[in-house]
């Protein structure tokens, strides 16, 4: 065989192995929360930090440190600043599946969800996934993907917008069928 082909193929299976690992789950967080009272946030959103994490990335920041500091205070900064960065993008992460949560609760609510949709959150699903372990393997190895972090904060910043939408959409639905059947109550009394 040829070497590019089994290179080919390597790839193929390296990319499939983080897909599924990525998206892997323990038993323990497995059970979907379909009560909508889980759904309430607590406090700001993650993708609301960005600026400040961009911040701390900043290569003028590090030509700061590396001309005021020892080089083995900046190597601890360097350590210490990426370890934020992967809280954060761990943090991230969990206002995806938050998202993802409230996706499943209103498709269940919404009589109108069709498998494009699903196959959208799917497709979303996949996408950040992949994105995701990118950006962490390459914090891992010290590089810095700011472009890409800033392309996953605004991939979960567009579903929560999304996610508002359609809340605001199924409220306005109930309050219309609230008022119908209001009105037809108040037909019956008139009536008799």
């Amino acid at each position: 065989m040829n070497l590019s082909v089994i290179l080919f193929c390597g790839f193929i299976v390296v990319l499939l192995l983080v897909l599924g690992w990525a998206t892997w789950q323990p038993r323990s967080r497995r059970r979907v929360h379909d009560d909508p009272r889980s759904l309430e946030q607590q406090g700001q959103r993650h993708t609301n930090y960005l600026p400040q994490i961009c911040q701390a990335m900043a290569p003028a920041d590090y030509e700061f440190l590396a001309e005021r500091a020892a080089s083995k205070v900046q190597r601890r900064v360097r350590r210490e600043r990426r370890g934020v960065v992967l809280a954060y993008l761990a943090a991230l992460r969990g206002d995806f599946q938050n998202l993802l949560r409230m996706a499943r609760v209103i498709a269940v609510l919404s009589p109108q969800v069709v498998a494009v949709q699903e196959f959208e959150r799917l497709r979303l699903t996949a996408q950040f996934a992949c994105r995701y372990e990118l950006i962490r393997w390459k914090l891992l190895i010290g590089l810095t993907p700011m472009t890409q972090l800033e392309g996953l904060s605004n991939l979960v910043s567009g579903l929560s917008v999304r996610m508002e939408a359609a809340l605001k959409e199924l409220g306005e639905r109930a309050a219309v069928a609230a008022e119908l059947a209001s009105s037809i109550d108040r037909r019956r009394l008139d009536v008799v």
